[in-house]
């Protein structure tokens, strides 16, 4: 048994409504206490100085791509994603499959350091290079009752269904794959996590007409109370934003029948688009990275793809994010702090279904604990539109706790500030 004590930090826990300068004593996988002025005991205690940083519960990564090999160059290592950022639990968006679920257990979610877990994906081919080849995804390559019987069979894994609602599939087939996809849902009683904005071409030809506005509206008549609309801020079109410019007039709607927001950050995060939703007054609940091998610094494996619809505007390319940089982001576009904390830890647990174990400080519970920088300057941050924003506040990971474990914040995968 061994203690660590985490020394005077600014400790943000939502779910517990705790926001003061506190101490957290962890007993080896366990939380033993939080309050000031607190004492390690034993010769092998160890006291961590956290003023000036945020401690905060474990975070949560609800957008992840690290099926890796497996989806080629599109999966990334899950301890880079997770540990290594300061981020303790990752939700894979779709890499398994029902046929390839028991791989991403043994070979992904066993040995990595990081908790992680898996939206499964509505398509039986699951994100074979991010999606690259859209006739893998048309109606019959779905199987509604196998990716049932899988997800039901894999509870402890197994947290949602992914699934896409963009104009490529629309062209080709329809609403037909999002009503399959939304059967798998209701069946396995999960949640569904959509992605919205294009990702594949229009076929070339043929195809069915589709205006990108009619999108939303079509999709969300398929939907139950949980289910989750991803990518609020894209710069794509067919999402939340009309080609108008402004909200799309069912999104106050959605969110009411019980839908939920996350933003999935990824290569088409816009600040112009965050700046539409955010002033009509639509607050994301939860947050994910979206980090994958197409849009992060990362060794491509020999035969992939070249290239890659998330590779066109890539902020200039491939670059370094992650979890923590798109909470600087949000900090950027004026959402408090707290609410930023709770989309990253007590939301995305609720939304996972695991908020009694995972995304607060509890006496008692696991010591999944997230320790971040705080720093306060004037740097630039830039989206893949080009449209660039000046912060006084940089968030940025130090550490974390996983199990109790420390891990330093060393990923190869995150980024320089950039000064303005």
């Amino acid at each position: 048994m061994s203690q660590l004590l985490l020394k005077g930090g600014h400790v943000i826990d939502p779910a517990a409504g705790i926001d003061a300068t506190l101490d957290v004593l962890v007993d080896d996988k366990t939380i033993a206490a939080i309050g000031p002025d607190l004492s390690a005991q034993g010769a092998s205690a160890t006291i961590i100085d956290c003023r000036d940083r945020l401690v905060l519960p474990g975070l949560i990564d609800t957008h992840a791509h690290v099926y890796q090999y497996v989806t080629g160059r599109f999966g990334l290592n899950a301890d880079q994603c997770g540990v290594q950022s300061g981020v303790t639990t990752l939700v894979d968006q779709g890499g398994a499959s029902c046929i390839t679920v028991p791989g991403f257990r043994h070979f992904v979610a066993e040995p990595a350091a990081t908790r992680v877990l898996s939206f499964m994906s509505a398509y039986l081919v699951g994100g074979l290079e991010g999606h690259f080849y859209p006739d893998l995804y048309r109606p019959d390559c779905l199987d509604a009752g196998a990716t049932v019987k899988s997800a039901l069979a894999n509870p402890d894994i197994v947290k949602g269904i992914k699934a896409h609602a963009e104009i490529g599939g629309f062209a080709r087939w329809g609403l037909d794959v999002m009503k399959i996809a939304s059967k798998i849902g209701r069946d396995a009683d999960l949640p569904v996590y959509i992605h919205f904005g294009q990702l594949w071409p229009k076929p070339e030809s043929g195809g069915l007409a589709v205006n990108p506005d009619s999108i939303f509206n079509q999709v969300i008549e398929t939907l139950k109370p949980g289910d989750i609309l991803a990518h609020p801020f894209s710069r794509h079109p067919g999402g939340f934003v009309e080609q108008n410019g402004k909200l799309h007039p069912l999104v106050h709607e959605a969110i009411a029948r019980g839908l939920k927001v996350d933003v999935g950050h990824g290569s088409h995060f816009s600040f112009k688009t965050a700046r539409v939703v955010l002033d009509s007054g639509v607050i994301p609940d939860t947050l994910g990275a979206d980090m994958h091998g197409y849009n992060t610094h990362v060794p491509a494996p020999a035969g992939t793809p070249d290239s890659h619809p998330d590779e066109e505007h890539s902020f200039l390319g491939r670059t370094q994010f992650s979890l923590v940089s798109a909470m600087t982001s949000m900090l950027t576009l004026g959402l408090p702090l707290n609410h930023i904390v709770a989309m990253a830890t007590c939301n995305a647990a609720k939304m996972i279904g695991m908020e009694n174990e995972i995304g607060a400080l509890k006496v008692g519970g696991v010591a999944d604990i997230s320790v971040l920088e705080d720093r306060r300057g004037r740097w630039v941050l830039e989206d893949n539109e080009g449209t660039q924003a000046v912060t006084d506040r940089m968030l940025t990971p130090f550490f974390c706790l996983r199990d109790g474990v420390r891990h330093d914040a060393n990923s190869p995968t995150l980024p320089l500030a950039r000064a303005a």
